[in-house]
């Protein structure tokens, strides 16, 4: 099931005190160190911004609490995922590269049967058969090209197959993902997404409240 880690989460501070500053009339400066430590009036302010509905901008501020995470997950979850636009995926293990090196039993979820592992697991060894210098391989009565044989093998990956990949987020998206997610029917991906959500620094009281 969906797992996310090794996250870190940079310009907190940074982005609270600049949520202040429509309210300024006076000069601002270069941050002191005293500054950075935030108040309980800029938590407060926090709050109250952050908890305005989503689209309104007056929690523009969260956009600026960048998030970077790994996420184990499952494929059938990306193309949900995906629709968010405010996040990058800054690298991922890939299918295309190596799914024909990969141990397809360990990779895929609980709920993948048994045949389909089976299956896909034919179609790689099949695969990695050719040698250099082959061009084509009979398989049950059936001529494959190496290239036919790599379309059965990645055609046939179940979607419940888990890659991992690296996203840099922030606040004001998880927000959103947050809301939209939380009591969605994919409960063990999207549940395990909202908790960790729950667990970052600040996350539950500006975003939640």
């Amino acid at each position: 099931m969906l797992k996310v880690f090794n996250s870190r989460v940079y310009g907190l501070e940074e982005s609270v005190l600049a949520g202040g500053y429509p309210m300024r009339a006076d000069e601002i400066g270069e941050w002191t160190e005293e500054e950075l430590q935030l108040t309980e009036r800029d938590i407060k302010r926090a709050v109250k911004l952050g908890s305005v509905p989503t689209g309104t901008g007056h929690d523009n501020f969260l956009k600026g609490i960048i998030v970077q995470f790994d996420v184990r997950y499952p494929n059938y979850w990306t193309p949900q995922f995906q629709r968010y636009s405010f996040h990058d995926i800054v690298s991922s293990n890939s299918k295309m590269h190596r799914l024909t090196k990969m141990e397809i039993k360990d990779c895929c979820n609980k709920y993948v049967d048994d045949v389909v592992i089976e299956n896909l697991q034919k179609w790689v060894d099949i695969f990695n058969t050719f040698e250099p210098g082959m061009t084509e391989v009979e398989v049950e009565g059936a001529t494959y090209s190496k290239y036919e044989a790599f379309m059965k093998v990645i055609s046939n990956c179940p979607l419940g197959f888990e890659q991992t990949m690296r996203v840099t987020s922030n606040y004001l998206q998880l927000k959103t993902i947050y809301l939209q997610r939380k009591h969605h029917k994919l409960k063990e991906d999207w549940g395990n997404f909202c908790e960790w959500c729950e667990s970052l620094p600040h996350f539950k009281e500006f975003c939640l409240k």
